[in-house]
């Protein structure tokens, strides 16, 4: 059974995620929160599988409470999916940052939300490679905020060159061909350099990469790998 909690101010779209998936074999809605505070509260009392997090909110914003979420201990079996309107924007980068697994449109087919939530359940991050590639041509022009970013001398070069692939959104079998080891080296690399920074998923390895400058864009589809 998953256990789902809805963190959204509007009453009527948790309505509309609550008879979504009530109606769904094997995924139980275990509470609802109309804001960020009460959110936190649910989470931790209740302590889901997934949490389902409006961007924004009330009293406290779906962000900082993504935040505080990650950064408790006892939820680190939590994966928060953030629920936008916007797509693509400032606001997603941030919650990817503050330990978001991935993220939805709030007009997301029906179809497409159980899949994620299945996707996310399994430990997997909410950002298919395509959707990496697109969340690193909005935000690759930015310059890097080593002051938010873990340190790169816990990584062997190996792990830096995983960890850069991984940012430009590779998938495993793709970096495995990259650079000439096989697939399971190659998840192994990932899992380790996930282990040393921190990360909880795929997603947090493209944050730390380029606010780190271990990766950065030179020009239209021109990357360009360093030691940070």
């Amino acid at each position: 059974m998953i256990r789902v909690a809805l963190i959204d101010d509007q009453a009527l779209m948790r309505a509309g995620f609550r008879a979504l998936l009530d109606a769904e074999e094997g995924i139980e809605v275990v509470g609802e929160a109309a804001d960020g505070e009460q959110g936190v509260d649910l989470v931790r009392a209740r302590v889901p599988d997934i949490a389902l997090v409006d961007v924004q909110m009330p009293v406290m914003t779906g962000i900082e409470a993504t935040r505080r979420i990650a950064a408790d201990p006892r939820l680190s079996g939590v994966r928060v999916v953030m629920l936008t309107n916007y797509g693509l924007d400032e606001y997603v980068f941030e919650a990817l940052r503050a330990g978001a697994s991935g993220f939805l449109l709030k007009d997301t087919e029906p179809a497409d939300l159980l899949q994620a939530i299945e996707v996310v359940t399994r430990g997997e991050a909410l950002l298919s490679p395509s959707v990496t590639r697109t969340l690193i041509g909005e935000f690759v022009a930015r310059p890097p905020d080593r002051a938010r970013a873990p340190g790169l001398e816990c990584l062997t070069r190996r792990e830096r060159e995983v960890t850069a692939l991984a940012a430009r959104g590779l998938t495993n079998e793709e970096i495995a061909a990259h650079m000439v080891i096989s697939p399971f080296t190659a998840k192994t690399h990932v899992s380790r350099a996930m282990t040393k920074l921190g990360a909880r998923d795929r997603a947090q390895l493209v944050v730390f990469a380029y606010e780190s400058g271990l990766v950065t864009a030179r020009g239209q589809g021109e990357w360009r790998y360093g030691e940070g």
